[in-house]
């Protein structure tokens, strides 16, 4: 992928990269995942909505203006609706759990990446600060050493649910 201007080619790189990974996903998804994830879509689209106005509303007009009357208390029509969306919420929790489940891994994936990312960067400012010290320059001490330590993921959490508690 060529980068476009102000995106470096790294940047284009990893956008393909993604784009791939998530339509691999899609590809992997059962059968059934699929078929949940295009009646949501469809039922989600204002092609959906009028479908059922242009239905419920020929539905309606012709039990109250028309002859013969096959549904005259709208009973049928309740029944139908009540059905469908019965139907409807299931295609849309299926397709919900699916988004949770792709979004916890991504989570997932982006807490390693700050975790090795912290532990990186805290390994590149201990090779900052004996350059320094090699050039005789001073390292800004309190701050320096305060990054240069590596964070335990497991201390901030533990604190985070303190503060929560």
């Amino acid at each position: 992928m060529t980068p476009q201007p102000g995106m470096t080619q790294t940047l284009a790189t990893n956008i393909e990269r993604l784009a791939d990974r998530r339509r691999r996903e899609e590809a992997d998804a059962s059968a059934t995942n699929r078929l949940a994830g295009r009646i949501t879509a469809f039922t989600g689209s204002m092609l959906f909505v009028g479908l059922h106005a242009l239905l419920f509303g020929a539905w309606i007009a012709w039990n109250l203006l028309g002859s013969p009357k096959f549904d005259p208390s709208f009973v049928v029509l309740a029944m139908i609706a009540s059905v469908e969306a019965i139907f409807l919420s299931t295609f849309v929790l299926i397709s919900q759990n699916r988004q949770a489940a792709v979004s916890d891994h991504r989570a997932d994936l982006d807490l390693h990446i700050s975790l090795l990312t912290e532990h990186e960067l805290s390994k590149l400012a201990e090779l900052v600060a004996r350059i320094a010290e090699k050039v005789g320059v001073d390292p800004m001490s309190n701050d320096l050493a305060e990054i240069r330590e590596d964070v335990d993921p497991e201390r901030v959490l533990d604190a985070l649910e303190k503060q929560e508690g």
